[in-house]
């Protein structure tokens, strides 16, 4: 793995991830994290991708990890910063995919940069807040209710409820706690208080992007897209999914009973094949 600092044009800087440099990579994927995590491409999947011929590339929201916070940063912004490092990275198309949080922000991508995006694959991704037919909170777990609500209030009160004493509890599933005794445990390597060594920057900024406009519209997106929900989601509901189902006209949904939000993960892998051959028949 090569991890480089890139500085954009207003002086920030990504910290960005890469499994392969050059051209000996099939199709290159580009991998958006959730919250709070950092940016690194999930072991599992580049391992499995490897006789594939994936290329991983990623980065830390800015805000997480080695990332500099960019306060008011939407799904637009964040499509603008991977546009940015594919530039860099000399790479003109590719596909996008992403986890929970990042599920959105690789439907964002994909909608702001149109053609270069191959394909899509979206695993227990938000769909856009205040939308027509789609009850947001409805399932939603009370942790996530209030941390999402604290946003809605605005960027003093989401900082202020972090700084709470409140205590986030994701009720996890046996099925979602099981995935850390496997190849899934890379998970805890990558999420929570690692993620956040500057502060709680990246979290705040996601939450206050998960309720606020896109800046984009995931319906618009002209690759095709599939997304995984487990029907016994709560962090974010599987209502989110068939919604995107329902919206964005490419989109196909693969419901997975009995999994949560962690264990959809362990559906991960099967996607790969798919994201090949859509990115092949460009």
């Amino acid at each position: 793995m090569k991890e480089i600092d890139l500085r954009l044009n207003d002086g920030r800087i990504l910290h960005v991830y890469d499994t392969a440099p050059g051209d000996s990579a099939r199709v290159t994927v580009l991998w958006h994290h959730g919250t709070p995590n950092l940016g690194a491409p999930p072991e599992p999947l580049v391992e499995a991708g490897e006789w594939l011929g994936l290329r991983w590339i990623s980065f830390d929201r800015p805000g997480y990890g080695g990332s500099t916070p960019m306060p008011g940063r939407t799904m637009t912004t964040v499509a603008e910063d991977a546009r940015f490092v594919a530039d860099e990275l000399g790479i003109d198309e590719f596909a996008v995919m992403g986890y929970s949080g990042g599920g959105s922000h690789a439907l964002g991508t994909a909608a702001v940069l149109r053609d270069r995006v191959q394909a899509v694959v979206s695993l227990a991704g938000i769909a856009p807040y205040g939308v027509r037919g789609l009850d947001w909170f409805a399932g939603m777990i009370p942790s996530g209710v209030a941390a999402l609500s604290a946003a809605l209030e605005g960027r003093a009160a989401k900082t202020a409820f972090e700084a709470s004493d409140f205590a986030y509890d994701p009720e996890f599933l046996p099925v979602d706690l099981a995935i850390f005794d496997g190849e899934w445990s890379w998970l805890g390597r990558v999420a929570g208080d690692v993620a956040m060594t500057a502060g709680p920057y990246g979290q705040i900024d996601d939450d206050l992007g998960y309720v606020t406009p896109w800046g984009c519209d995931p319906t618009t997106i002209t690759a095709p897209i599939l997304l995984l929900h487990g029907t016994r989601d709560r962090v974010i509901p599987c209502s989110h999914g068939e919604w995107l189902a329902r919206n964005c006209p490419r989109a196909e949904l693969r419901l997975l009973p009995d999994e949560g939000h962690l264990s959809v993960l362990t559906s991960a892998e099967a996607t790969l094949d798919w994201l090949r051959d859509q990115a092949d028949r460009r």
